[in-house]
């Protein structure tokens, strides 16, 4: 998942720039896997498309406060309801943070990162950043293919204080399912 570097802090950013239509979504501070699974009934699933250690892009590790050529666990994975991407995500995980309780994050699998995150009550979130950027900047093939900017959200989450940063972009097949609901 290749997103811009155009990240806005979200008390930055006018009302107008992001459509009603995304806000409930994008600027929800809860759990996004728990959200999903109520809206797919249940249906929800965790597809990983990359799960190795690389170094993170510039900004990914300034907000981290690593360093810049530091390496960390990239996982990228697809957040599927009844069979559909709705969701694409990126997580950075500096191997600092993956010491104790928090080595099992390196074995997920197909759980979602969520799920662990939200049951812990270590956790704390940080801010909301916003984006809009283009399909075309997604590395990802899906049937749903869409002329309209995509809309993500990232926020460093800590766990005992150690930071890991999460991306989210979120697909158009949200909003066609809630449509038809």
């Amino acid at each position: 998942m290749s997103l811009n570097h155009r990240w806005h802090a979200f008390r930055r950013v006018p009302s107008f720039y992001l459509p009603n239509e995304w806000r409930s979504w994008v600027l929800d501070r809860g759990s996004l896997t728990q959200r999903l699974i109520h809206a797919s009934n249940g249906d929800f699933s965790v597809r990983v498309t990359r799960q190795q250690w690389l170094q993170p892009k510039r900004d990914e590790a300034l907000l981290l406060g690593c360093p810049i050529t530091t390496h960390a666990l990239i996982r990228e994975v697809e957040l599927l309801c009844h069979g559909e991407v709705w969701v694409v995500a990126r997580s950075v995980i500096p191997f600092t943070t993956l010491q104790g309780e928090e080595r099992q994050l390196k074995v997920l699998g197909n759980r979602s990162l969520g799920s662990f995150l939200f049951k812990s009550r270590a956790m704390k979130r940080g801010p909301l950043q916003i984006t809009q950027t283009s399909p075309e900047s997604l590395a990802m093939q899906t049937d749903n293919r869409t002329d309209e900017p995509l809309w993500g959200r990232r926020s460093l989450f800590f766990l005992h204080g150690k930071p890991l940063l999460v991306s989210e972009l979120f697909l158009p097949t949200i909003l066609n399912h809630e449509t038809k609901a």
